[in-house]
């Protein structure tokens, strides 16, 4: 299987969430480290994925989860690597009236189509993404849109630890 470059959203994933249990179950995946996890900034936070991608041997996968996701879009824009694919769980929409300023700097969302293959995963009850705009992005991201049916911002907070049907979403790079 080749690298996967796992990348958290804001705050970092701590140690139960499925990133983590991933990472320590997958030899092959590794998390990109951010300058600031929590006051994360979206030059900054595309240079430190730029440099992971930097020293991969070969293709590599994505796996972003929230403003994560983001981050993997932002980085396809102005970028130019060989990716095998993205799967990108539950975008964060930072663009929402009600969002935190702190994440602001990630908008405007791209809206074109990625340069690889991607999976959008989004929840039917997210609290940072409504269904129906996960699905538009996916639209304008040439991605495959996958409804996981209701379970939150899959997180440890909406009861998510594992994720075996990720796992088989992943499985579909390699």
């Amino acid at each position: 299987m080749p690298a996967i470059l796992t990348v958290p959203g804001y705050q970092n994933s701590g140690p139960g969430h499925w990133q983590s249990l991933w990472e320590a179950s997958l030899r092959e995946a590794k998390r990109v480290e951010m300058p600031n996890w929590d006051f994360p900034h979206k030059v900054d936070w595309v240079e430190a994925l730029d440099e992971a991608l930097a020293t991969c041997t070969e293709p590599p996968i994505l796996v972003g989860h929230s403003l994560g996701c983001l981050a993997i879009v932002h980085w396809a824009e102005s970028h130019d690597r060989e990716i095998r694919g993205a799967l990108l769980a539950v975008p964060a929409d930072v663009e929402r009236p009600d969002g935190l300023e702190i994440l602001r700097s990630f908008g405007p969302i791209p809206r074109y189509r990625l340069p690889f293959p991607a999976i959008v995963a989004a929840s039917e009850d997210d609290p940072f993404m409504a269904l129906d705009r996960a699905r538009a992005l996916a639209w304008d991201w040439g991605a495959r849109f996958v409804d996981l049916g209701p379970c939150g911002h899959l997180n440890l907070a909406s009861g998510h630890g594992p994720w075996p049907r990720g796992e088989a979403l992943l499985s579909e790079f390699s």
